[in-house]
């Protein structure tokens, strides 16, 4: 299985190439210091290709956003935490799988989307909105379980839609610390405290001291 860091598109191969550059400079050096001219030559096309895929930079940086999602989206769909029969069971494995993806030098697992939302959430809305329909799009896909877990313990007082959220926005900032630090160490340590945390909130008691 390819991590998250390596999307794939099945569109043409110069869109492509222009798209993987946008994932790895964009997370390498910021979306700002990121000039046309240097996608051009790390995508190996030229600048008139370019502009014959995209309109401008800022109508790339939609179009990578939306590629990041369609393809971890289909990287988390196959994962193999959804094998678990339990719905608790699936979301502490599914952040088992994100601890386990946090792997290679920094810019090598972080989150293209939230990287660009930290950058231009003012300056590109179209950006800032294809960035929210990834993170918000993925945070959906734990909402179920969530939800069969907190009606099975009837647990009330936040929503499943929150929780999800909540998850989230732990990676985001275990991302923003390891680059902080330039320590991944301080990314898998956030994400152990995810785990704690969703034991605490949502194991049955007798079963948490099983």
């Amino acid at each position: 299985m390819e991590n998250a860091s390596t999307p794939t598109s099945t569109r043409g191969a110069g869109r492509d190439r222009l798209l993987s550059a946008a994932r790895d400079l964009v997370r390498r050096q910021g979306f700002a210091a990121t000039s046309v001219d240097q996608l051009c030559r790390e995508a190996g096309v030229t600048k008139g290709a370019f502009f014959h895929h995209f309109a401008s930079k800022a109508d790339l940086g939609v179009a990578a956003a939306e590629d990041w999602a369609q393809a971890t989206g289909a990287m988390f769909a196959a994962a193999p935490y959804h094998d678990h029969d339990d719905p608790l069971d699936r979301l502490l494995a599914y952040v088992d799988f994100r601890r386990q993806i946090i792997a290679g030098e920094i810019e090598e697992f972080t989150c293209l989307v939230g990287t660009l939302t930290q950058e231009v959430y003012h300056q590109h809305p179209r950006i800032r909105a294809a960035c929210a329909a990834s993170i918000f799009g993925h945070a959906a896909t734990l909402e179920a379980d969530i939800a069969a877990v907190m009606a099975r313990r009837g647990l009330t007082g936040f929503s499943a839609t929150s929780l999800a959220a909540h998850t989230q926005a732990v990676l985001q900032g275990a991302f923003i610390l390891a680059k902080a630090a330039d320590d991944p160490g301080l990314a898998t340590d956030s994400v152990d405290h995810l785990k704690r945390y969703l034991v605490l909130l949502l194991q049955d008691p007798e079963r948490r001291t099983a």
